[in-house]
């Protein structure tokens, strides 16, 4: 619903005589509403004139908060499944602003107009940052749940495998996990499934060094100085980490497969000495490499260690998620609806505070002008054309840069 704040001079006639000048300029295109306007203090032009550029911004800026609450509030409901009444004061915001009145307990009208401005802004931003930390924590809680949401329901490439792998599957499957060897469980997309059961022992052929002396073949060298450390050439032939015949399918469902493969867990780079120095020998994390590779092909190593109880402690974590992210929407809702009505006054106050002070400087001192507020019937487009023909001039309404709307009297919209 749009609304549009006008006033225009009293040129030493009668309120009242304004006031039905500004109702029958607006015959058939609104409904006009009489708006009080509180004694309020001028101080001096050149401190009214940077306030009321200030208030341009503020008003924009409190206009996005009370905008921000509202689809926040919007978005909660609908998660709800039902629908959420913002209201001004227990009642909506249109009748509020059809009915407004100044709330002198909240914003003394004697105070400096600078103060008033600096308090109304000042409790909005509070509630603004308030809104933004409530916000950051609910999508964090949300974020939660919906990864718990997602270990529990999704596909082997990602669900909590302790969810799935349950006794009767994991009492068949050999793991290993000594100095030596380590047993991994990779998942596998479905489309992947030929290619990786026919070449898995390929994988990684680059990343371990079987080279050096056969001494199987020849013992007799066995324990010769030539025939170890860094004058072996161990990368002269190169292999994957898989241990043949180690590959087996435990588990599927229509979008993946899951493997176990036993792989070589490390490898010892040998030391050697520089001049009289020696350099110690490295371990090549091979589960690490073995790993990376298989991200590279799509295969997705699951780092898992199976344990029976955290299948139901991964249920009882996604119950707690649900009932605290529940607590919050709930929570931030009732916020939404207790802090809406008082942005949206703030923002009102606002806007007369700007109407003041536009009429001021547009009409002089002493203060003597009428102010009324029209609900308007369509965008308002009619209605100001009207108004400019009443009480405008035969000049130009736009300005040189044609950006700016310019009128002869004071025009705010007000969008509720």
């Amino acid at each position: 619903m749009s609304y549009i704040i006008t006033s225009i001079s009293n040129e030493g006639g009668s309120p009242e005589q304004c006031y039905q000048k500004l109702k029958a300029a607006s015959s058939g295109l609104a409904d006009t509403y009489n708006l009080d306007m509180p004694s309020l203090l001028v101080g001096t032009l050149d401190s009214l004139m940077t306030l009321t550029d200030e208030m341009g911004k503020s008003d924009a800026i409190i206009e996005s908060i009370v905008r921000k609450i509202e689809k926040t509030a919007m978005e909660l409901s609908a998660m709800a499944g039902k629908k959420t009444e913002l209201t001004v004061g227990g009642v909506p915001a249109q009748r509020y602003i059809q009915q407004f009145a100044w709330d002198f307990a909240k914003y003394p009208n004697r105070r400096p107009l600078k103060e008033l401005v600096s308090l109304i802004c000042g409790g909005v931003n509070s509630i603004d940052e308030e809104l933004k930390q409530l916000a950051t924590s609910f999508a964090d809680k949300q974020a939660a749940l919906l990864d718990a949401q997602r270990k529990k329901g999704g596909n082997l490439l990602m669900v909590d495998l302790n969810v799935v792998l349950t006794d009767d599957v994991m009492r068949d499957v050999e793991i290993h996990d000594t100095d030596y060897l380590k047993t991994v469980f990779i998942a596998v997309p479905g489309r992947s499934e030929g290619s990786f059961a026919s070449d898995v022992e390929k994988i990684g052929e680059d990343l371990v060094g079987y080279g050096g002396p056969d001494w199987s073949r020849n013992a007799a060298s066995l324990g010769q100085s030539v025939k170890y450390g860094s004058q072996v050439d161990r990368h002269k032939k190169r292999g994957s980490p898989v241990v043949p015949g180690s590959c087996k399918l435990i588990k599927q469902d229509s979008e993946s497969l899951l493997y176990i493969v036993t792989i070589l867990k490390s490898q010892y780079e040998p030391g050697y000495f520089e001049g009289e120095e020696f350099m110690k020998g490295t371990e090549v994390d091979l589960v690490a490499e073995f790993t990376r590779v298989c991200r590279e092909k799509r295969f997705q190593v699951r780092e898992f260690q199976y344990d029976p109880k955290k299948a139901s402690q991964s249920a009882m974590a996604l119950e707690r998620f649900q009932v605290e992210v529940d607590g919050m929407r709930t929570g931030l809702a009732r916020w939404c609806k207790t802090h809406y009505g008082e942005v949206f006054v703030a923002w009102m106050h606002i806007k007369v505070i700007r109407v003041f002070a536009e009429s001021v400087l547009r009409y002089g001192l002493p203060v003597d002008f009428t102010s009324v507020l029209y609900k308007t019937r369509g965008d308002g487009g009619e209605l100001t054309k009207a108004l400019d023909r009443a009480f405008g001039s035969d000049e130009n309404k736009i300005e040189e840069d044609d950006t700016e709307e310019y009128h002869d009297f004071v025009l705010l919209k007000v969008d509720a």
